[in-house]
């Protein structure tokens, strides 16, 4: 079961893409119709409903994320989107006209309030992920609604606006939120080591160890490997050298001594918990 992102560049950060957002919902759209033709052709199958989580027939399954709303033109694109099965939301990636973002300070604009509001009514997830301090701390004010980090690490140990500090963790351990570990180096590493040697298991472990020591537990740490972004075999930890590798992530949570239900919780149950427990009926 993956995380499938639907992701629209924005021009200005140096690469092609949308200027209006307009053009972000049709990239977006343009994404959505590849995850339905692969879908329609077997290779995946859509999970939008807590009953279509169990993971058998041997197919990847998908839930669709939206990382970074500047795509949803007006409020009731949110309906839209929720139609065609988008669950899970992320304001922003860097600023944008719905929230700050990485490397982007800023709160949640009046816009993005609305869409708050929107997805609240949907009870769609928030991904805090990508959120600018000041927009992580309005979007817990102003909703209720499940939130949690699909791909994010710990500042204590990596500093800067793209992890999570202590107590951002702490407070999506009291709404009994889900962490994913990001297995890119830049996030793991701290800067004293970055670029100097390659990253390790060790590392990607200190993330975790971190995270169970301020829950007090492992229910709210999992993987969020964001391996689908453009991340190389080069920056992530050099024991694996392809997706199909993360079972050694579970040999290195034993090997640390973990047991076999917080490992299996990291690896799958967690995540499965929580989707269980947030996807609609």
């Amino acid at each position: 079961l993956i995380c499938a992102t639907i992701f629209c560049p924005p021009w200005r950060y140096g690469r092609a893409g949308y200027q209006t957002a307009e053009e972000a919902w049709q990239i977006a759209q343009e994404q959505i119709a590849c995850y339905e033709q692969w879908t329609a052709e077997g290779l995946l199958e859509k999970v939008t409903k807590r009953g279509e989580l169990k993971l058998e027939g041997g197919k990847t399954k998908y839930i669709l994320l939206l990382e970074g709303a500047d795509a949803i033109r007006e409020a009731d694109d949110v309906g839209r989107l929720y139609e065609q099965g988008v669950r899970i939301v992320g304001l922003s990636w860097r600023k944008n006209r719905m929230a700050g973002g990485t490397g982007f300070p800023g709160g949640i604009s009046g816009e993005g309030k609305e869409v708050v509001r929107a997805m609240d009514r949907l009870k769609m997830i928030h991904d805090a992920s990508h959120l600018a301090d000041e927009a992580f701390w309005e979007l817990l004010e102003m909703t209720d609604g499940p939130v949690m980090a699909s791909h994010s690490n710990c500042r204590a140990i990596v500093p800067g606006d793209r992890q999570l500090s202590d107590e951002m963790i702490k407070a999506l351990v009291e709404r009994e939120g889900v962490i994913g570990m990001n297995f890119y180096d830049q996030f793991l590493m701290r800067p004293g080591d970055y670029k100097k040697r390659k990253c390790t298991m060790e590392d990607l472990l200190a993330h975790v160890r971190h995270i169970c020591e301020l829950a007090g537990n492992a229910r709210h740490v999992a993987l969020g490997t964001d391996m689908d972004g453009g991340v190389g075999r080069d920056e992530i930890p050099q024991e694996m050298g392809c997706i199909s590798e993360l079972y050694k992530v579970g040999d290195a949570l034993s090997a640390m001594g973990m047991s076999d239900g917080e490992v299996a919780g990291i690896m799958s149950g967690n995540w499965m918990r929580y989707l269980a427990e947030h996807l609609p009926d």
